[in-house]
């Protein structure tokens, strides 16, 4: 049998046609697959927290008796300060008029929102044992407006879902067990 040699040329646009696929599976990979996966929304009001600041996070965001994490405040809790308009700005108004007048719970995206499999207490997770809320939680004390929520397509999760390693860099950070069971139910 006889072999095949491949010129100098060939062998060049072999190796151009390689890297524009290679380049091509990255542009893909990163930017279009991501663009494809995630759609944006925004928050149905404006909230910032930099506004609530004469306000401790506790005030919203607290324990319950039973050592669970409150959540997302109610709408009773931003009645207590909003049953009328704060203020002349329309979103304020409108947090008034279509939500607290209207008894209707304000339908709030989740950035930090953990798989259905996973559980976590946030009472073991506090600043009493030296955890601070930024070291998980985005800070909110500086922000201008509300970031953008982006939904993952296929499982309904924001993008800012924390992921499982950074999990286990603090429990191994901590010397805490890394052990399944313990945050998978």
């Amino acid at each position: 049998m006889g072999e095949v040699k491949k010129s100098a040329s060939q062998r060049g646009a072999g190796i151009v046609f390689f890297l524009a696929g290679f380049i091509g599976a990255l542009l893909v990979g990163w930017v279009v697959f991501p663009n494809v996966l995630y759609s944006t929304k925004t928050q149905p009001i404006m909230f910032l927290h930099s506004s609530h600041q004469d306000s401790n996070c506790e005030d919203c965001h607290y324990f319950r008796e039973d050592g669970s994490y409150s959540g997302l405040p109610k709408l009773e809790k931003c009645a207590e300060c909003h049953a009328e308009p704060m203020g002349d700005k329309p979103e304020e108004k409108r947090l008034v008029e279509e939500y607290i007048q209207q008894e209707r719970e304000i339908p709030w995206l989740v950035y930090a929102w953990q798989p259905d499999n996973v559980y976590f207490s946030h009472a073991a997770h506090t600043q009493q044992q030296g955890i601070e809320c930024v070291r998980c939680h985005r800070d909110v004390t500086k922000e201008t407006k509300n970031p953008p929520f982006r939904e993952n397509r296929l499982t309904g999760y924001s993008d800012k879902t924390m992921k499982m390693v950074e999990c286990e860099k603090c429990h191994a950070e901590r010397g805490a067990s890394n052990a399944c069971h313990l945050c998978h139910k």
